[in-house]
């Protein structure tokens, strides 16, 4: 697998070094980062490498690297006006309204999963237990017709309910910071799959 991306970042001497290109493995169910690897400097994949990396990561988790995900950061080519029309898109949407009609409880419930709340931190929230936010989760689950809080944070989100705030949460996984030149706002997500076979 090789990627050769357009050189933006000249090297002190004056000639052009190209930007080397950042893998990022995640976890397809979850979502969860765990490791990053960069290209070499020939700008090839560190397949060595990153085979070592994800072995040992599904060693210790019991997993197998068909689990994994590889994003990398995608063209800014790619992504030109991409907010601007998801934007518009958006605000459509919302004027359409939702076809999912929610009580008031379960809209404040949807909010906390939506803020990736547990069941716990909602009812804490709400001041109700934990049992009435199960309940309500069960409904949310029922009315929007999918399987899991993954699946209704997503179908909630394309109904566009605009009381319900967005999750606010990154995940960066065992690498801590974002390496510079990636964008940690949660406007436009710069980065592509590339599923493992």
């Amino acid at each position: 697998m090789k990627l050769i991306r357009r050189n933006e970042q000249a090297h002190l001497s004056g000639r052009a070094v190209p930007p080397r290109e950042m893998y990022f493995f995640y976890e397809k169910n979850t979502g969860v980062a765990h490791f990053h690897v960069e290209a070499g400097s020939d700008g090839q994949f560190p397949v060595d490498q990153a085979a070592g990396l994800l072995a040992m990561h599904c060693m210790v988790r019991g997993q197998s690297p068909s689990d994994y995900i590889i994003m990398v950061q995608a063209e800014n080519d790619f992504l030109e006006g991409l907010k601007e029309k998801a934007d518009k898109l958006l605000q459509a949407g919302r004027s359409a309204g939702s076809s999912v009609k929610l009580t008031r409880r379960e809209d404040e419930v949807l909010g906390g999963i939506m803020r990736s709340l547990a069941n716990k931190e909602i009812a804490a929230d709400l001041n109700l237990s934990e049992r009435t936010v199960k309940f309500h989760v069960s409904s949310l689950l029922a009315k929007f017709r999918v399987r899991g809080r993954l699946e209704l944070v997503r179908e909630a989100s394309r109904h566009s309910n605009p009381s319900v705030p967005p999750a606010n949460r990154e995940v960066r996984g065992d690498y801590g910071t974002l390496p510079s030149g990636f964008s940690s706002v949660p406007n436009v997500v710069p980065l592509v799959k590339r599923c493992m076979a």
